[in-house]
Order: C-alpha cells, then sequence, then structure tokens
C-alpha cells in the first residue's frame, strides 16, 4: 500500500538547553588585597517553542525531523562576563 503524504499525528522528543556554569573567580591585583569576586553568570539555555501556523495542512515536515534540541548556555568567566545565552529552537 502507497504511504500518504498526509499526516496528522506525529510524536515529537524536545530538549531545551542546559544553562551555563557560572564562574568562582576571585579578583586578584597586585595592591588589592582583598580584591572579592568577580566571576560573571553563566548563559541561560535555549528554549523550544512549538508554533502552529495555517498554512500547514499536513505535519509531514515534522515526521522526518522528530528530534529537536535546544543550545546550551555558555560558562561564565573572570571579570563579571557572563555566559552567552543558548539558541531557542523555533
Amino acid at each position: 500500500m502507497a504511504e500518504s503524504n498526509f499526516v496528522d499525528y506525529v510524536k515529537i522528543y524536545c530538549r531545551s538547553g542546559k544553562g551555563g556554569r557560572g564562574s568562582a573567580h576571585m579578583r586578584r591585583e597586585k595592591y588589592v588585597p582583598n580584591g572579592g569576586p568577580d566571576g560573571g553568570d553563566g548563559g541561560r539555555g535555549g528554549h523550544v517553542i512549538l508554533r502552529g501556523n495555517r498554512n500547514y495542512w499536513t505535519l509531514l515536515h515534522l515526521k522526518y525531523d522528530r528530534h529537536v534540541f535546544a543550545t546550551h548556555g555558555g560558562n561564565g568567566s573572570k571579570n563579571k562576563s557572563f555566559g552567552k545565552d543558548g539558541e531557542d529552537k523555533v
């Protein structure tokens, strides 16, 4: 039997990105005896967003691309440098 081009049910596996690790860096300079912490926060993980579209009449485009993963956030660094945020997947 021939396979139909109309698909109305698809199981999708999604995972959002993990957030980046913060940095526990301590400020160190020659004439600053108690510099204190200056590590930056980790970036947020990416989101997975499902959005409907009235122009699509079938879910055929999702049948062969079922795994949807957002990217992870970047790690923090010294000098209060924040990590890069993860890319969202729509």
